[in-house]
Order: C-alpha cells, then sequence, then structure tokens
C-alpha cells in the first residue's frame, strides 16, 4: 500500500508566515525560512508555500524567499501565489521548486495547465483548488479565487475533472469552511473529488487532530494531509502525529 504524506502548510504575506481562520483575520507567526527548517528536521514529508496575496496584487512569485526555503530543505518543495505564465513557472522551479501550485490564474487560463505540464512535465503542475460549500452548485461546493475572496461560476467536481484531463498531476483541495478551524476536514468534497480523478488529491484545511489526519486520509480516500495550525501553535511535532497515525492503522514514512 502506498503511504500517506503529511504536508506542511506555510502561508506567506509580505515575506512572513501568517495563519487565520477561513482565509480571515490573518496573524503573523513566524519567518518562513526558519519554520521550513524546522519541519525539515522533524520529518515532514514535503512542504507547500503560499503567497496568500501575490494573485490579489496581481504581482510575480517572490523568488528570493523561495530560493531561501529551498536551500534550507531537501524533500518535495510547492509553490503557489502569482504565478500566471510559463516564464513564472520556470522561474519559480528554478528558484529551488519541484511543483508550482497553479490556484486563481488557472481559473483565468485554463490553457496554463496544459502548457506548464506540455513543458515541464504532469508531475511539476498542481491545481490549487479553494472550495466553499454552496447548494447552487452540482456537487454542492463552488470554487473560489484570490486568496477565496471572489466566488467563481465554477463547479468543485467539474473544475477538478478538468484539471486532470488539462494535465494536472495532483490537486491541493482547500475547504474554505474549515481553513484554520481544526475541527476537521470537508470529507464528502475530498472523497468525491479523489473517488473522480486518477491523480493525486491533497486534503487541506481544518486538520486539529491526527484523528481529523486519519479520516481523511481513509474515509476522504486522499492522498495526503496538509496541515498547519496543529503544528505552527506548537500542539504537535511531525514525529507525534506520524506515531498516532502508524497506530491508528495508516501508512505513513517513518
Amino acid at each position: 500500500m502506498l503511504k500517506k504524506r503529511i504536508i506542511v502548510c506555510l502561508d506567506v504575506k509580505d515575506g512572513r508566515t501568517t495563519k487565520g481562520v477561513k482565509f480571515l483575520d490573518n496573524v503573523d507567526i513566524g519567518d518562513p525560512v526558519v519554520m521550513a527548517g524546522e519541519y525539515y528536521r522533524q520529518g515532514v514529508d514535503e512542504l507547500v508555500f503560499y503567497d496568500i496575496m501575490a494573485s490579489a496584487r496581481d504581482r510575480g512569485p517572490t523568488l528570493d524567499l523561495i530560493g531561501r526555503v529551498a536551500e534550507t530543505i531537501h524533500i518535495p518543495f510547492c509553490v503557489g501565489g502569482g504565478i500566471s505564465s510559463v516564464d513564472d513557472i520556470r522561474s519559480t522551479i528554478l528558484a529551488g521548486a519541484e511543483k508550482v501550485s497553479l490556484n486563481s490564474p488557472a481559473v483565468r487560463d485554463p490553457s496554463l495547465i496544459e502548457k506548464g505540464a506540455g513543458i515541464f512535465g504532469n508531475q511539476c503542475i498542481v491545481l490549487g483548488m479553494d472550495a466553499k460549500r454552496d447548494d447552487a452548485m452540482p456537487s454542492g461546493y463552488r470554487v473560489y479565487v484570490n486568496g477565496g475572496r471572489v466566488a467563481t461560476e465554477l463547479d468543485a467536481l467539474e473544475w477538478a475533472v478538468r484539471a486532470e484531463s488539462l494535465g494536472a498531476g495532483e490537486i491541493v483541495l482547500n475547504s474554505i469552511d474549515a481553513d484554520g478551524t481544526r475541527d476537521g476536514y470537508e470529507i464528502p468534497i475530498t472523497r468525491m473529488i479523489s473517488e473522480r480523478v486518477g491523480i493525486p488529491v491533497v486534503a487541506s484545511g481544518g486538520a486539529g487532530t491526527p484523528a481529523h489526519m486519519a479520516e481523511v486520509l481513509t474515509e476522504g480516500r486522499a492522498d495526503a494531509a496538509l496541515i498547519a495550525s496543529m503544528v505552527h501553535s506548537g500542539d504537535w511535532t511531525i514525529g507525534s502525529i506520524k506515531k498516532e497515525l502508524a497506530a491508528a492503522g495508516v501508512p505513513v514514512r517513518r
């Protein structure tokens, strides 16, 4: 059985790691380079770095900071935020990222996924999706852009399936409703997408305990669980989380 991945997310604003609840009321919690190094030492499987204001401010990725994080860790590293062209993808990879996450720019121009996958390979292209519950949508979930600030007419399940057909090699599914609450992941949409696509799905938003992670990795059929608040707070370490998951029967890298 393939082992499940544990991924730490660093949301970065103005060069500092920040954390909020449901994409609101963000507070400064530290230096992303220092935090990346600490999670690497703890044994995290991958790291995701999101510049949460890049798309809203219509600017490109912060290559200097990306480079400094990449020099600190030696694990797969995904970067999102402000990547809106093939040149942006190239410069982000050259700065040290193994993958790029395309969110708002991919909604505006879906061909970016196809172009990126064609040049750099499917494994480099991740669809980042911010979804929120909405009964008006066929799946019950609507896609949002610009850091969860702007609603689109895209249905979350339909967008996931289309992104895979365009060449995305992975999907990071973030629940706006659950983000930062530490009350558990949004299981219905995670399972729905995981069962419909043939690429890895990373569940994001709502982790508070290893039990929440075990649930989304089993009941939600996710291939990986992304976490932030539960480790940023100091309540859990990567080692203690993996120990709990292993005890619950979830295959993890030890």
